[in-house]
């Protein structure tokens, strides 16, 4: 358990971007690309691993001051530095190996994904604004990966949308921090000093309105409802409100933005909200597959 802890098990959620080229094409129930896709998902997983062990080696001193950060394996001791670092080589090897067979291009997109995160946990994070957009680039970078690996073409508003999403949480997480910080008086990041409460609400206000915008534009654009054939999409951002205003709700009124995945493994609403909207959006666009599997007509 404290190895899976180490690796950060729990985060590679994370890396179902790699998935939503495909959801979102409409390829979903095409098995061979969806076991690419699997696959690239693994990989992206040991090779984000490898970077969360060096960020934990970075940081063991601060984490040792923070009320949960302090729980982690390397930080609490529970497992040694050099241990710590011996499986962060061979997760960072295992990665790379694995997107290096499956396709050269996912093998680039996977190296900048490792680079730019390097810089990130060897002091970029330090860099208040440039952290959140590094953070962000992250997901992006996932989801060009998936598109990559199913070799299928991403919309803009949707490549607009996941970087913005990501954006939003980064800068909910950084909430989070200045919140530690006024009740311990200790500064958790040294970003997190060029933030207040003012600028981070402001920014997640303008970033939900941004977000839905994109989403909109993207469900009626011409291109996406001529490939899907289906001009229903826009039904579905009912939950992409929903669900946005319950993390805002969450974030600014209960004062617990300070893991994502935590709060989707736990939150009930946003479960739902989740579950609503890919019950929705899969229904409109894979009708025809769905008709097909029951041997209906349209």
């Amino acid at each position: 358990m404290k190895y899976l802890r180490l690796v950060r098990a729990h985060q590679w959620i994370k890396n179902s971007f790699l998935f939503f080229p495909l959801f979102f094409a409409g390829d979903l129930l095409n098995i061979p690309q969806l076991l690419s896709v699997a696959y690239g998902f693994l990989a992206f997983s040991l090779v984000a691993s490898s970077i969360y062990i060096l960020n934990d080696y970075n940081d063991i001193e601060a984490d040792r001051q923070h009320p949960t950060k302090s729980k982690r394996p390397l930080a609490s001791g529970e497992i040694s530095k050099t241990t710590g670092l011996v499986i962060m080589v061979i997760t960072l090897a295992s990665g790379l190996f694995l997107a290096y067979s499956i396709d050269i291009r996912f093998l680039y997109v996977t190296l900048i994904y490792y680079v730019l995160n390097l810089g990130y946990s060897l002091g970029l994070k330090h860099i208040s604004i440039l952290d959140i957009l590094i953070v962000a680039s992250g997901f992006l970078l996932r989801t060009v990966a998936g598109g990559v690996i199913a070799q299928v073409r991403i919309s803009e508003w949707l490549m607009l949308m996941v970087f913005l999403l990501a954006v939003f949480l980064a800068l909910a997480k950084r909430r989070d921090d200045i919140l530690l910080a006024q009740e311990s008086g200790k500064v958790m990041r040294k970003a997190s000093a060029k933030y207040n409460m003012d600028f981070v609400n402001g920014g997640l206000t303008m970033l939900m309105s941004v977000i839905l915008v994109c989403y909109i534009m993207y469900t009626i654009s011409d291109e996406v409802t001529d490939r899907l054939k289906t001009h229903y999409l826009y039904a579905t951002a009912i939950f992409v409100i929903a669900g946005l205003m319950r993390y805002m709700q969450i974030t600014v009124v209960e004062n617990k933005s300070g893991s994502p995945t935590r709060i989707l493994y736990t939150d009930r609403f946003l479960q739902i909200t989740l579950l609503g909207w890919i019950v929705s959006f899969f229904s409109i666009i894979y009708r025809h597959n769905l008709m097909s599997l029951f041997g209906l007509s349209l």
